[in-house]
Order: structure tokens, then C-alpha cells, then sequence
């Protein structure tokens, strides 16, 4: 789990800090409510799904608008002994 976080802290990519808080709240959940000894723990599953899209309106000339949605993703990490 260790070699995880420190990949994800050296890590360039724009998502990197996001992924590494939520692999964090993982393993703070998997030790508080399942007992779980944190160096016994792996990366079982890291899922992105399509979340809902936040619609949006955009104010264009001659009194029209457009529409923007703005998409969102679900994240799921799963941690497993």
C-alpha cells in the first residue's frame, strides 16, 4: 500500500492527488471498521464510472442560450488483506 501512496504523491497527473485522498479514506476505513492491519493491505480495484452531468446555461447573443453540461465521474477503491 505504501508503494501506491508514494506513486500517487510524486505522481504528475491532475487526478493524482484525488486518487491518493480517496485510496487514504480506504485504508483510514478499512483499519477503523473492519480491523484491518494496514500492512497487510492491496489495491484489490480502482473503478471510473460516468456520473450525472450537471446542465448548465449559457448566455449567447441575441437573447439565445446554449446548453453546457459538465460531466462527473464516480470513483470506487477497494482495498482488500
Amino acid at each position: 500500500m505504501g508503494k501506491a501512496l508514494r506513486l500517487l504523491e510524486f505522481s504528475n497527473r491532475k487526478a493524482a492527488n484525488a486518487i491518493k485522498k480517496l485510496l487514504e479514506s480506504a485504508i483510514s476505513n478499512a483499519e477503523h471498521n473492519d480491523g484491518a492491519d494496514i500492512d497487510n493491505l492491496r489495491v484489490a480495484k480502482i473503478e471510473v464510472n460516468e456520473g450525472k452531468k450537471l446542465k448548465r446555461m449559457l448566455v449567447r447573443a441575441k437573447g439565445r442560450a446554449n446548453r453546457i453540461e459538465k460531466p462527473i465521474c464516480n470513483i470506487v477503491v477497494r482495498v482488500s488483506e
